[in-house]
């Protein structure tokens, strides 16, 4: 039986759009823009243009701040960015603590 190389498997890197650091994917949380507009994306795999955030209080300030809005190419409206604000407000204990 011929032995076979092990060939490490390749792991997608995104880019956090509040710090800029380069990780990998999984790591990442990804929000969507997409026809419904701008949402969570829990799977990572929803249709539209994405953008991916740390799981850190200074990326979510710096990407509401207005680098996710540029990253998606879209003006995020008022009932976004609240819903966006909840999301990370409900989160920030689990992250953090």
């Amino acid at each position: 039986m011929a032995s076979r190389k092990s060939r490490k498997r390749h792991i997608p890197q995104r880019t956090c759009v509040g710090c800029r650091e380069v990780i990998s994917k999984r790591d990442l949380i990804r929000i969507v823009r997409s026809a419904d507009g701008v949402m969570i994306d829990p799977t990572g795999k929803e249709a539209g243009r994405g953008a991916y955030i740390h799981d850190q209080s200074s990326c979510w300030a710096t990407a509401l701040q207005g680098s996710l809005a540029r990253a998606l190419k879209v003006d995020l409206t008022s009932q976004e960015l609240e819903e966006l604000e909840r999301y990370y407000s409900q989160r920030k204990e689990e992250w953090e603590g």
